[in-house]
């Protein structure tokens, strides 16, 4: 991950998926110390960060979080995320008190059902120019 900067975090996106590119945007929003810089699993930076770390099963289902060196998915990249928001979605990180299991269950449901809900990008996301720094 050559490109990866000790003190910033990656997350990693599906970038045909509707929800996930607007979950990035909506990140973007609550994060003024600009702690996050994003990929989308199909883009270069995004498939060699897979691949180094052995996740490409895993990229089309979850949201990936890299920080720190250590790989986060699912529920548990979800709560970390949260936990460095602007505003009161730092609360949610208390969730991770729930066992992974529990709360991957339910982040899986909500993953399957995510196309159909929010539909599809027939083009990978790409961010407005003002954010374009933050992206890989």
């Amino acid at each position: 991950m050559g490109e990866q900067k000790k003190d910033k975090s990656i997350i990693v996106f599906d970038g045909y998926c509707n929800f996930c590119s607007g979950s990035v945007m909506f990140i973007i929003r609550r994060d003024p110390g600009l702690i996050f810089r994003f990929t989308a699993s199909q883009s270069e930076a995004g498939r060699q960060i897979l691949k180094e770390n052995n996740l490409s099963e895993l990229a089309e289902h979850s949201l990936i979080l890299v920080e720190d060196g250590r790989i986060y998915y699912k529920s548990g990249a979800a709560l970390r995320i949260a936990r460095k928001l602007r505003g009161l979605w730092s609360i949610f990180y208390g969730f991770i008190v729930v066992p992974g299991i529990i709360r991957d269950f339910i982040y899986e449901v909500l993953a399957n059902k995510r196309y159909r809900l929010y539909g599809r990008r027939e083009e990978c996301f790409l961010p407005a120019e003002e954010n374009r720094e933050r992206f890989l």
